[in-house]
């Protein structure tokens, strides 16, 4: 069970970043890349575009993997809800009365009065 929530945590985090960069992008050019344009910065406005992109894809990519991955770190069933599955398959099975705990008691109000049924 601890790998599960861990993987869940994962996936968490990828899509928080993946949002993260997709809002920092621009379809039409600007974004952060539209930041860049001066001709003396280290990463031009090409390079920024391409890092974005390349990000994007590859957190889509993780967090396909990770929701793949998170599907063989599912829980399984205990083995006491195991065990009272298989007891009362046996029970249906052998056409004996299945044995549910009983409902509780209604408590007689206060005065000592008898309780009346409800109108239908």
């Amino acid at each position: 069970m601890g790998s599960y929530i861990i993987i869940s945590v994962l996936i968490f985090v990828v899509c928080v970043l993946l949002i993260l960069v997709v809002l920092v992008q621009n379809s039409k050019g600007g974004g952060l890349a539209s930041n860049f344009s001066s001709s003396n910065q280290f990463m031009g406005v090409r390079k920024t575009a391409d890092f974005l992109e390349k990000t994007t894809w590859t957190l889509a990519i993780v967090v396909l993997v990770l929701s793949l991955v998170s599907v063989f770190a599912i829980p399984k069933v205990d083995n006491e809800a195991k065990a009272i599955d298989t007891e009362l398959r046996n029970q249906i099975e052998n056409n004996k009365p299945v044995d549910f705990a009983p409902a509780p008691a209604q408590e007689a109000p206060a005065g000592g009065e008898t309780p009346t049924p409800p109108a239908q």
